[in-house]
């Protein structure tokens, strides 16, 4: 499968665009011609040097800074796009925090801080890039989700939680959006080679890889393929699908 260069001469728009998923993503479909807007809430030097490299291959590159669990930034953000570009035809929401540990150790406030980004983010952007999709009978949505979100995790009932809300959100709205030509689509793939795994011990990474059957981690690139699959036009019939790319871990 190769980068769709035949697709419309859309605007895509990438959340948490500076690292990981994100980064792949950009620069797989980046091309002569693409328009990308990129958000990110840290890592600027990253972010920047993620729009150059973009730039470089051909894509009209549009940086920006919010979070996505903050409703009125992120609508500024929109706003940007929407005056410079035209309104987002492919939205790619990838922005996350992860956490790990018990239920009881939970605090109800990482609870709320947590799903604010990996749900309320999602939501958020969605609602935010709809109008123009509705208005012109098109649109791709492409969700990040994660294995755990299909199956669960011990110690990660947090992050899974919010994992599985997105494939019940994507779901539902590929069977709400259908009529307006926008299919949603929803990659949840197993461990993947980013800066989020920094947050683990090498014992722990360890195990995990002795139970994966292909022994080793998803390249980041290899989630941004099936990001950019779900936005082609060779992917117009498919919606409410979940791909998860995770070396056998899960089938």
């Amino acid at each position: 499968m190769e980068g769709s260069n035949t697709r419309k001469k859309e605007t895509i728009f990438i959340t948490g665009g500076s690292r990981g998923i994100g980064r792949a993503t950009a620069l797989r479909m980046a091309g002569p011609g693409r328009k990308l807007a990129l958000l990110y809430r840290q890592h600027e030097e990253e972010a920047r040097e993620v729009a150059a490299l973009c730039r470089e291959k051909g894509a009209d590159t549009l940086l920006l800074q919010a979070d996505v669990s903050d409703f009125d930034g992120l609508s500024e953000a929109f706003g940007q796009v929407n005056r410079v570009f035209g309104g987002v035809d492919v939205l790619v929401n990838n922005a996350g925090v992860s956490t790990y540990g018990m239920v009881q150790d939970i605090t109800p406030q990482e609870w709320n801080r947590v799903f604010s980004v990996n749900v309320n983010g999602y939501f958020y952007a969605t609602k935010l890039a709809l109008p123009h999709m509705v208005d012109q009978k098109w649109g791709r949505i492409i969700n990040i989700s994660s294995v755990w979100g299909m199956v669960g995790a011990s110690c990660e009932s947090l992050y899974a939680a919010t994992k599985g809300a997105i494939i019940a959100f994507t779901k539902s709205c590929a069977k709400e959006l259908a009529y307006s030509s926008i299919t949603c689509n929803c990659v949840a793939p197993g461990m993947v080679d980013t800066p989020m795994m920094e947050e683990l011990d090498e014992e722990s990474i360890q195990v995990a890889l002795s139970e994966i059957p292909l022994g080793r981690m998803v390249k980041p690139e290899e989630v941004a393929l099936w990001v950019d699959h779900f936005a082609s036009k060779e992917a117009e019939a498919t919606t409410g699908q979940v791909l998860s790319p995770n070396g056998g871990w899960i089938i």
